[in-house]
């Protein structure tokens, strides 16, 4: 039975929604013009901004006398309450597993924020088990965090493929470990000369059949 290591955000669960509906709530309730969205979006860089970068950010924009911490617990936990698992993933995961193939997730992040959308939403229902690099003390791209992964469910790294949407942290890491991967473009286009996807989808669904298919 082979793996199937797989990213979290924007990969098994949707983060560029839920930040979304979350940004337009806040900036709505601090006065700010719809419009801001678009520059808090941008600014959250997907979510690779530092969480008190970014808090400190929309305080000095606002003027706002909240603590960065109190703003900081409000971009955690205000994301995570909007996250949702979309049925057709959870069907998706549903037939790899029945194929034989065992879904793990390997993400970066806190265990915090992580294990609370793999829980909250029922994620863990439909996975073996989950790597966060927090915990793990080791990030992607690291060959490592894929070799706990692996070691988590005690099985072989040989054989397994990686999903994921991010080129350096996906991609970038079964290509330093020697694993096959699937990229999910987003509606971008692949640019980096140093490694590059087995394949590309544009969405879980068709990653998984894919590697279903391999």
């Amino acid at each position: 039975m082979p793996l199937l290591l797989l990213d979290l955000d924007n990969t098994l669960l949707d983060r560029a929604g839920p930040f979304r509906r979350w940004g337009e709530r806040f900036l709505d309730g601090v006065g700010a013009p719809p419009t801001d969205i678009d520059w808090l979006i941008s600014l959250d860089a997907d979510g690779l901004t530092d969480r008190w970068d970014l808090a400190d950010a929309i305080r000095d924009r606002y003027e706002l006398r909240i603590p960065s911490i109190d703003l900081v617990e409000e971009l955690h936990d205000g994301v995570v309450a909007q996250t949702r698992l979309d049925s057709l993933t959870a069907c998706a995961l549903r037939i790899a597993d029945d194929a034989g193939w065992v879904p793990v997730v390997v993400c970066n992040g806190t265990v915090r924020v992580e294990d609370a959308k793999i829980r909250r939403t029922g994620l863990d229902r439909y996975v073996a088990d989950w790597v966060i690099s927090e915990e793990a003390g080791v990030s992607k791209p690291n060959p490592r965090i894929f070799a706990l992964a692996a070691q988590r469910v005690r099985m072989p790294l040989r054989g397994a493929w990686v999903v994921g949407d991010s080129p350096e942290a996906d991609i970038g890491g079964a290509a330093a470990v020697g694993l096959p991967s699937v990229w999910l473009h987003r509606g971008r286009t692949w640019s980096d000369v140093r490694f590059a996807p087995s394949r590309t989808v544009d969405g879980l669904i068709a990653a998984v059949a894919t590697v279903l298919a391999s």
